[in-house]
């Protein structure tokens, strides 16, 4: 009789083999294709089947695209501002930067589990102070000189990042 099928002992050999031999390298050669998924508000502690089923369509396309000799930017990161987050924290009693951080760290580690092609250097997070004081220079800009200067503005700065 064959012996059963352990997934989990297969799927940490090729996880480990695909983190030591990347697919998806900016080289500098490929064209570079950009896909952005709607970020997880982690005011929850875990992922559930909704998100994976949204997330499932970009990232077989990040792949198809990957196939297809594209260098991917695919990010993931998290919509932490706001109630939903606040709410959590309350309703657990802890402070809303501590269930937030423990949240994340949670969702990430699931969504490395089903091994999502998804760019970890380029992952953004809203609470840290960076992102918050870009979000609100970006919002004082877009009343001041209009959405679509500022657009241009952005892409141009992130043009040269991404490079």
């Amino acid at each position: 009789m064959a012996a059963a099928y352990n997934h989990k002992v297969v799927e940490k050999k090729w996880r480990g083999n695909w983190e030591a031999h990347p697919i998806n390298v900016n080289d500098g050669k490929k064209p570079k294709y950009y896909c952005l998924d709607m970020f997880p508000y982690p005011s929850g502690s875990g992922l559930h089947v909704g998100h994976w089923r949204g997330y499932v369509i970009s990232d077989v396309w990040s792949r198809y695209k990957m196939m297809h000799g594209y260098y991917v930017i695919h990010p993931m990161g998290w919509d932490a501002f706001g109630l939903p987050a606040e709410n959590y924290a309350i309703k657990n009693g802890v402070h809303p930067r501590i269930s937030t951080a423990s949240n994340i760290a949670n969702i990430k580690r699931q969504i490395q589990d089903i091994s999502a092609v998804y760019d970890w250097d380029m992952e953004v997070n809203t609470t840290d102070p960076f992102f918050s004081s870009f979000f609100f220079f970006n919002n004082c800009c877009i009343k001041r000189i209009g959405a679509k200067v500022l657009t241009d503005i952005i892409c141009s700065i992130l043009s040269r990042v991404i490079k």
